[in-house]
């Protein structure tokens, strides 16, 4: 890990200083300095506090005034936050002018490696053998997924270790403005290509810099690029509506969503379309259009650790003019409810008859 670059920053390991063995520790996901103390999070989402005499003032300017020149942005009272990202990092400062404890900074980390593997997540109790079998024959089915959950619960990773399940000939267009997905590098030789969406900034003037590559414009140009499958980071407002239209040519998907239950995803989507006009048409392309709801949750334990975990799972479907959801999972275990019929007819099409079973094999670490 010698550098973190791309158009946006360009950081080589001396800029990190003291702070680089954690950025290079692949445990550790987080580096936050509050303006007094050093806190570090680790994959299992524990945090311990560090020597936080490690971040002299020194230090301090010198890093924040590299990752402005990085980025060719202002740090001063005029403009307080400062943002910038690599391949596998997103930075962010405050400026000690709007807050009372001091200059701060967050960095965290999303680097191209895979967190998750079938082995692990059975054994950690992520979920049931039976239940990533089904999952992995769902996405070899060709469905669309919607993953929700709460901020940190690892909807982004879970939805990476699905995606390595998809025919490498599948060409894949992945939709992110801060790089975390990694499709590309995780799996090399695949057919991908990654859109950035840019965010509206402003610049040194004050003046608002509009790019023409937002959300809904990058879900129609991924639809001229022949994808088979659309992987959108995270579903946040009016493009919502854009992707359910996408998912309505055939384009498979996978995104994320905040929403705290697999039979909120609909009308979490309706509040995001916003349009009123729309909702009677629009909520049964949902159901006609999105197969999988899956809602990630973490857990405590005694050990100071969390766990995360499938809490619940369900399967929407359109059939015969009645929007039907059918859970599959729910409080982390499975309802004992048989596969919808309409999922069976797709999964025999392709020639899986045993939903429930998929050969891991040596791949996935003798899951």
């Amino acid at each position: 890990m010698d550098e973190y670059r791309n158009k946006a920053i360009l950081l080589d390991d001396e800029s990190f200083g003291p702070l680089l063995p954690f950025i290079q520790d692949e445990r550790i996901t987080d580096v936050d300095y509050n303006g007094t103390d050093l806190w570090l999070t680790d994959v299992n989402k524990v945090k311990v506090k560090k020597d936080a005499s490690l971040v002299t003032p020194r230090f301090l300017e010198v890093f924040i005034n590299k990752v402005s020149m990085a980025v060719e942005r202002q740090f001063n009272p005029a403009n307080p936050i400062l943002e910038a990202e690599s391949d596998e990092l997103r930075i962010t400062a405050v400026h000690e002018s709007v807050t009372t404890t001091g200059r701060a900074f967050c960095i965290r980390k999303a680097p191209a490696i895979p967190r998750y593997n079938a082995a692990g997540l059975i054994r950690q109790g992520y979920c049931g053998r039976k239940t990533l079998a089904l999952l992995v024959n769902c996405v070899r089915t060709k469905m669309n997924f919607v993953i929700c959950g709460d901020t940190g619960v690892g909807k982004t990773e879970f939805a990476k270790f699905l995606s390595g399940y998809i025919r490498p000939q599948d060409k894949v267009i992945t939709i992110e403005d801060n790089p975390e997905w990694h499709y590309a590098e995780l799996y090399p030789g695949n057919d991908c290509i990654a859109i950035k969406v840019k965010k509206e900034h402003a610049d040194g003037a004050g003046k608002t810099n509009v790019t023409a590559m937002d959300y809904t414009n990058a879900i129609k140009t991924c639809l001229r690029l022949n994808p088979s499958w659309s992987m959108l980071s995270e579903a946040r407002s009016k493009e919502a509506k854009s992707l359910v239209e996408c998912f309505s040519t055939g384009v498979r998907g996978i995104t994320t969503i905040h929403t705290d239950n697999v039979l909120k995803i609909p009308d979490r989507f309706l509040n995001m379309i916003q349009n009123s006009l729309d909702a009677d048409r629009m909520v049964n392309d949902i159901y006609d259009f999105i197969d999988i709801g899956i809602l990630l949750r973490m857990k405590e334990q005694s050990d100071g650790k969390s766990r995360r975990y499938i809490d619940q799972m369900c399967f929407f479907d359109r059939e015969n003019g009645k929007n039907q959801a059918y859970l599959m999972i729910c409080d982390g275990q499975m309802t004992g409810a048989a596969v919808p019929s309409s999922i069976q007819k797709k999964m025999e099409r392709v020639n899986i008859t045993e939903p429930f079973v998929f050969d891991f094999g040596g791949r996935d670490e003798n899951a």
